[in-house]
């Protein structure tokens, strides 16, 4: 359980409707997050992105909060935040709207805990407290209707490719991991041998963080045994990213071990997961492919794998619950706020 708030409101029941604000500093990966925990509360985000300059930026998270005329009153009921930027805002909110509005902190503070509410992470961080909540995956932005529209717009964009799909999300080069084109070939050849055994077809798509000579030696590894009916690399360029089709429209997903992110939205959909090894990881990483593999959301795509994935022509499977991080944290975050009177009506 959370601990109380030091301010502990009590606001009276109120049948206006809840306003939430999704703060961070503008980074993708810290908005996604925010947006998709007050969407799951069936609420509409208020985005706000702050950007303080020098000096302020550099006594983050630590300092006091940069004027900014976007940041003012009316407070409201709910603030989600992340990124070390936004946690200023985060305790000046508090502050000042004398914890009438419940402060959320999404990934790891550095900061003390009772500046918040609640704060959530990865159980692969390691934090703890009695205001601390862990899930094995991340937040995000999908849900069922948006894999749905995905798939239904991926399919049109197709056309009749052969079934079964081959989804392939690719990730990149990062502090922990190399994704290099030696690898990338290795990886095209294991998703055109499943294709290939099953009369299917591949669909990828890179990440910003995909070197273009791994993408392309991909590409050249998927076509040296596929015929172009049955593949299909987005080039990054045309049209818009098909990741929500991929994820909606697989009939089995393959995607790089680099991102707690990608792994735990291709575990949102309950598709059958392989993980494809590269270059590299940390202890971190380690216990986090562990912890899914325990789940029966992910296998390794290793030689064992591939011979074991296809049976007379037809890919083997098997099923996990789909794991959704939203929907706990959004339990969570309703529970505080009917404690203070509020109620949450997808709750």
């Amino acid at each position: 359980m959370s601990s109380p708030s030091p301010f502990a409101p009590s606001p009276a029941p109120s049948a206006e409707p809840l306003t939430a604000w999704a703060l961070t500093p503008g980074s993708i990966g810290h908005e996604v997050q925010c947006i998709g925990v007050v969407e799951a509360l069936g609420l509409a985000p208020v985005v706000k992105r702050v950007d303080p300059s020098p000096p302020l930026r550099w006594l983050a998270p630590w300092g006091p909060a940069a004027v900014d005329r976007a940041i003012a009153p009316p407070w409201p009921d709910l603030l989600v935040v992340s990124g070390r930027q936004a946690v200023p805002y985060a305790r000046m909110i508090r502050r000042r709207s004398a914890g009438a509005t419940l402060v959320v902190c999404l990934q790891n503070p550095v900061a003390p805990l009772s500046w918040f509410d609640l704060v959530w992470t990865n159980v692969h961080d390691g934090l703890s407290g009695p205001n601390v909540l862990t899930t094995l995956t991340s937040p995000n932005t999908l849900t069922r209707p948006r894999l749905e529209a995905g798939a239904a717009a991926l399919a049109t964009r197709l056309g009749p490719m052969p079934r079964p799909w081959i989804g392939g999300i690719v990730g990149g080069t990062s502090g922990a991991y190399a994704f290099s084109s030696a690898e990338a070939t290795l990886l095209g050849a294991a998703l055109a041998d499943l294709a290939g055994r099953t009369g299917g077809s591949v669909v990828v798509t890179p990440s910003r963080r995909t070197p273009p000579a791994s993408l392309k030696a991909l590409d050249a590894a998927l076509a040296a045994t596929l015929p172009a009916e049955r593949r299909w690399v987005w080039d990054g360029a045309s049209g818009d990213n098909p990741y929500f089709g991929i994820l909606g429209a697989a009939d089995r997903l393959v995607v790089t071990c680099d991102s707690v992110n990608m792994l735990g939205e291709a575990a949102y959909t309950g598709t059958p997961l392989y993980v494809f090894p590269l270059s590299g990881g940390t202890p971190k990483f380690a216990a986090f492919h562990a912890a899914l593999i325990a789940t029966g959301a992910m296998r390794w795509l290793d030689a064992a794998a591939l011979a074991a994935a296809v049976t007379d022509g037809s890919l083997a499977g098997w099923t996990y619950p789909p794991l959704n991080a939203n929907a706990v944290i959004a339990a969570r975050i309703a529970a505080l706020l009917a404690a203070r009177g509020h109620r949450v009506a997808a709750f």
